[in-house]
């Protein structure tokens, strides 16, 4: 009886842990995490190489990243299925190079613009990302995914369920919100430089509040790919 009471007061500690597993609310915080992250992370690596600050979010408002943020979560998804450290590298590598390319070409196909160019760099693939690169995504996956993922797990687990639940919905809402505003704004900025008047208010709107100086001001590694060449 004792024995049965055990398991049944383990199965509520389990049951009453904060987004246990791979939940949404997990996943949801692992994607913020990793969206400021991978924004700290560029902001110093250019004051380290160039002497200033310079800004690195992905968005119009606060310090985040997507870009990172879903690298990170799809390094969890697959990097996760293999132990063997080497595999997990190689596998990283190739899952970050991939991103990377994919990410640029996307870019350049929706907006006409690029935030970075590695032509000319040692071993590029096509300007888009290089070698080198990929092997650091490779070991920076293996650290984030194998070292770092199940610290921030257990800490996430710890979090009180109310207070998280609140607090991840708070900063999910607003961060797809954000990225709505900051994507549409930088698809309307293409558009203006192509010579298409805004057909509504919103677009009006667009053009009057983030205007390109706005713009280069949130995202100055941004250029169109024409200026780029």
């Amino acid at each position: 009886m004792d024995e049965k009471n055990h398991e049944q007061g383990n199965r509520d500690v389990v049951d009453n842990r904060f987004a246990p597993g791979r939940s949404f609310y997990k996943m949801a915080l692992i994607f913020i995490i990793g969206c400021v992250i991978g924004t700290w992370y560029e902001e110093i690596l250019h004051y380290v190489n160039h002497g200033f600050y310079e800004s690195r979010s992905g968005v119009l408002y606060g310090p985040f990243n997507p870009v990172y943020g879903a690298g990170y979560l799809l390094m969890i998804v697959v990097l996760s299925r293999f132990s063997r450290w080497y595999v997990v590298i190689a596998v990283g590598a190739i899952l970050g190079g991939a991103f990377e390319y994919m990410l640029s070409l996307a870019q350049e196909f929706f907006t006409g613009q690029v935030s970075w160019n590695y032509h000319g760099r040692f071993l590029n693939i096509h300007g888009r990302t290089t070698i080198p690169y990929m092997i650091f995504w490779g070991i920076f996956g293996y650290a984030m995914v194998k070292i770092v993922y199940p610290v921030l797990s257990d800490l996430i687990e710890r979090i009180p369920p109310k207070i998280g639940k609140i607090m991840t919905m708070t900063l999910f809402i607003f961060l797809c919100v954000n990225m709505f505003i900051s994507y549409t704004a930088i698809l309307r900025q293409g558009m203006r430089h192509r010579g298409i008047e805004p057909l509504t208010p919103i677009g009006e709107f667009y053009d009057r509040v983030y205007d390109d100086e706005r713009i280069y001001r949130s995202f100055p590694d941004m250029v169109p790919v024409d200026e780029d060449d």
